[in-house]
């Protein structure tokens, strides 16, 4: 049942700093909208502690086995697909570690098909095919907490023994669901009401950046803020790939070029033969016994 009445939801609320914002001159309308998202790092910054406990969720999943989930309509759906999507070019990771999952499919991504969130039978039929179970972790992300499509899917979720958690942008969700571990990031009124595209879209990419980029990190994806376990798949990674391997290594470039071709473009692996003079082999056992931490081999 709905907790509370959609018309006292804050982003559906007018925003008092912005009411007459259609008589004003551009440079007056992109001043209203920069200070209104000068608000959205705060509000992220009162929920650090829910966003780490879900990492600790993701983090225990990926380690187990299992997989994370991102699953919304709209604009919400979109980020999730958007930053599962970047997380194996960016940490060579499996293309299922994440997986993001928008209501009304892929034609969703491009279309709108907002009235999928109203079609809770469709998030269990999605969730099956895309293979969810016990032990994975199901990110739901409605800005209100008004879709359907996503409160079904957490308590379907839920009911098979996945991790749950609900991410939203209000102080309270208009659909309540079953859930581990509740983000509630409290953006306000909208500049334009009830358009969460706007600050609800900022807050919720901001979010996921951290979920994934801090599971990443505790999955030994970094050394230092380095990333060397990208995929270098174009001449931009490449270059950056081998000033990585040189910052590192103290090694010429044409020994880190060398090297990087030698360990089949694997940055990290480079990086090990170097610092320990040794073949790929010899580099991909000491990593596999580090459980992939870079630092733990180099700093032995």
């Amino acid at each position: 049942m709905e907790s509370v009445d959609r018309k006292d939801l804050s982003t559906e609320q007018q925003n008092q700093n912005s009411v007459d914002i259609d008589n004003k001159s551009i440079s007056e309308i992109l001043h209203i909208i920069n200070q209104e998202d000068k608000t959205i790092a705060d509000k992220v910054a009162n929920a650090i502690d829910d966003i780490s406990r879900t990492v600790e969720l993701t983090t225990a999943a990926i380690r187990s086995g299992n997989k994370v989930y991102y699953l919304g309509a709209g604009t919400s759906g979109r980020l999730g697909v958007l930053d599962a999507s970047e997380m194996p070019p960016t940490y060579s990771v499996p293309s299922d570690w994440f997986n993001g999952i928008i209501a009304g499919g892929d034609k969703a991504l491009r279309n709108s098909i907002e009235g999928a969130e109203d079609k809770p039978e469709i998030a269990l039929k999605d969730l099956k095919e895309a293979s969810l179970q016990s032990g994975d972790v199901l990110i739901g992300i409605s800005t209100s907490g008004a879709a359907r499509y996503v409160q079904s899917a957490i308590n379907y979720a839920k009911s098979i023994g996945a991790k749950t958690v609900y991410l939203i942008c209000n102080q309270t969700p208009h659909l309540t669901a079953n859930t581990d571990v509740e983000i509630k990031i409290d953006t306000g009124p909208e500049v334009i009401t009830g358009s969460t595209r706007m600050k609800g879209g900022s807050a919720t990419k901001m979010v996921l950046n951290m979920i994934s980029t801090a599971t990443m990190v505790q999955l030994g994806k970094v050394y230092g803020n380095l990333m060397v376990d990208l995929m270098t798949v174009n001449d931009k990674l490449i270059d950056r790939g081998l000033r990585i391997i040189q910052d590192l290594t103290g090694a010429s470039h044409d020994i880190a070029k060398l090297k990087l071709s030698e360990s089949d473009n694997s940055v990290k692996v480079a990086v090990v033969m170097i610092k320990k003079s040794c073949s790929k082999e010899d580099a991909l056992n000491m990593l596999e016994q580090e459980n992939g931490f870079l630092r733990r081999v180099i700093n032995d």
